[in-house]
């Protein structure tokens, strides 16, 4: 597993959605919402198990299966029930 540090947080991103145009070519196709992971110590507003929305320019394919890093800074929004 992986542990977040300083002010990242690893995500398991949503899988694409109907509404997105694919690649025929593009494996790792995923969206820029998803399920918080691991969060650093630096990190305030986010914690584990939220489902957020994240820049979708802002984040890091990790080597782990289908899971990317963001910052903080890059959450755009948390979904809450």
């Amino acid at each position: 597993m992986l542990i977040a540090i300083a002010d990242r947080i690893i995500v398991r991103p949503d899988s694409a959605d109907e509404s997105k145009i694919l690649l025929p070519d593009s494996e790792n196709i995923h969206t820029n919402k998803g399920e918080v992971l691991s969060v650093g110590p630096l990190v305030t507003s986010i914690k584990i198990g939220d489902h957020i929305v994240f820049h979708p320019f802002d984040e890091l394919v990790l080597p782990e299966k289908n899971l990317v890093a963001v910052r903080e800074k890059s959450v755009l929004a948390i979904y809450k029930d």
